[in-house]
């Protein structure tokens, strides 16, 4: 019957019509090489989640870091393999409920609706997971991860998804391989992280740093025997960011030795103004290990020196202690180099533990910086350890100088333990070049 036939081929039509539109939808929710949701089906799945309002949930952000290198050995089929493996072990970890997605092309993540606990206890074995080595033909690779972790209760998709977004930023800077919460702190963070990373590069051709300067005074008859330049950021948009906030900044942009050279040039153009006359003062500059660890760094100093015509022996160079690390034996060639060309070299920042004085021995420096701890606290009558290290100088034939004395008694302690220099608070505050100037008024004649 004709009309029989007609409805059986409209029924067909519509079955069609809907797998295909079934079809249609799968594929434009879904990464085609992984087979994950996408961005977008992950924003209308958290989007759904937020009923009942009072639902509680989590998403976790995965970066994988790495995948470049593979796809600069392997190719875009090793590359596109191992984004393969990592889906496949993401869903061996999620629960039936989870919804696993793909954002971008190194880019994962996990909408639960367990609480964050449960989330957390996923995401630690998430990155266990993930950072296990992968098995590729002929070779195997290994990759880093970072995780963020935001709740989702309550919150739009957009904003769950740039606090984990936020979280995850948190984690690699602070080292990658980790999982980081967000919350409304962490995001203060990171958006005057954020700030600082745009304002930072143009700074030196602004004309927006600047250097104070704390004098260094012998402990036997308080005169100044040297200052320390430190550097200052007087940013229009930021206000003064001090060293420990620029430099973390100023490594991750690759600016530090851009920023050391500008610190160098002007400390050692300050020291020739304050040099006139009798006047013999020392002029410390502080360098961090990657700056120091470069391989023209000895022959930039050397540069600087000669333009500025200051004698070698007037410039200290200071590395801190605790960031040493693995970067020991190129630091002590430079440090070696420094003291070739007659400049005096300052380990910051000592600890006195058992592998600092065992570094101690292989490190070619002139003087010792030490924090106030060592002298002992004003009510502590036990035996100071300064004593120990101040003996300890003695042997190598090492300068002490107990920085950030704070106290009339600290200052004292230290120079009854045989200290030759002091530096703090308590003996003289960084000030600009021009009351520095002023303070060296006072002292006709200084020496080193």
């Amino acid at each position: 019957m004709p009309e029989v036939d007609a409805l059986v081929l409209h029924v067909r039509d519509v079955g069609e019509r809907r797998r295909l539109e079934r079809t249609v939808h799968q594929l434009a929710a879904t990464d085609l090489l992984t087979g994950l949701a996408n961005r977008r089906e992950l924003l209308r799945a958290l989007g759904a989640r937020r009923d009942p309002p009072d639902s509680s949930g989590a998403l976790l952000l995965v970066d994988l870091h790495g995948l470049g290198a593979v796809n600069d050995g392997g190719g875009q089929a090793a590359g596109e393999a191992v984004l393969v493996e990592v889906a496949r072990r993401m869903r061996a970890l999620a629960g039936p409920q989870d919804l696993l997605a793909r954002l971008t092309g190194d880019e994962f993540a996990v909408a639960t609706d367990a609480g964050p606990v449960l989330a957390y206890a996923l995401g630690t074995q998430l990155l266990a997971r993930l950072t296990e080595p992968y098995q590729l033909d002929g070779s195997v690779v290994s990759l880093r991860v970072s995780i963020g972790l935001a709740e989702t209760d309550g919150s739009g998709p957009d904003d769950v998804l740039r606090q984990a977004d936020l979280a995850r930023r948190r984690a690699v800077q602070l080292g990658r391989d980790r999982i980081e919460w967000y919350d409304a702190y962490l995001e203060e963070q990171l958006v005057r992280r954020l700030d600082l990373e745009r304002e930072l590069p143009g700074a030196v051709a602004r004309g927006e740093l600047d250097l104070v300067y704390q004098p260094v005074l012998g402990l036997t008859d308080r005169s100044p025997a040297g200052t320390e330049a430190l550097l200052r950021w007087r940013s229009p948009v930021l206000g003064t960011v001090l060293p420990a906030e620029l430099l973390p900044v100023a490594e991750d942009l690759g600016l530090v030795g851009e920023l050391g050279q500008w610190v160098l040039d002007r400390a050692c153009r300050q020291l020739v103004g304050w040099s006139a006359g009798s006047r013999q003062l020392w002029m410390a500059v502080n360098v961090t290990p990657r700056e120091l660890i470069a391989p023209d760094f000895v022959q930039r100093v050397a540069a600087v020196l000669a333009e500025h015509d200051v004698p070698a022996d007037r410039l200290v160079v200071e590395v801190a202690e605790p960031r040493i690390g693995p970067d020991l034996p190129t630091v002590v060639a430079r440090l070696a180099g420094l003291r070739s060309l007659g400049v005096r070299t300052a380990l910051d920042d000592f600890r006195a533990e058992h592998a600092s004085l065992a570094r101690l021995r292989r490190l070619p420096i002139d003087l010792l910086k030490v924090g106030p701890h060592l002298v002992g606290a004003d009510n502590n009558l036990d035996r100071p350890l300064i004593d120990v290290v101040v003996s300890l100088g003695d042997r190598l034939g090492l300068e002490i100088v107990v920085v950030e004395l704070e106290s009339a008694a600290q200052v004292d302690r230290a120079w009854r333990a045989g200290c030759r220099y002091g530096q703090g608070f308590a003996l003289a505050r960084p000030a600009t070049a021009e009351r520095v100037e002023a303070y060296f008024e006072q002292f006709p004649t200084t020496s080193r």
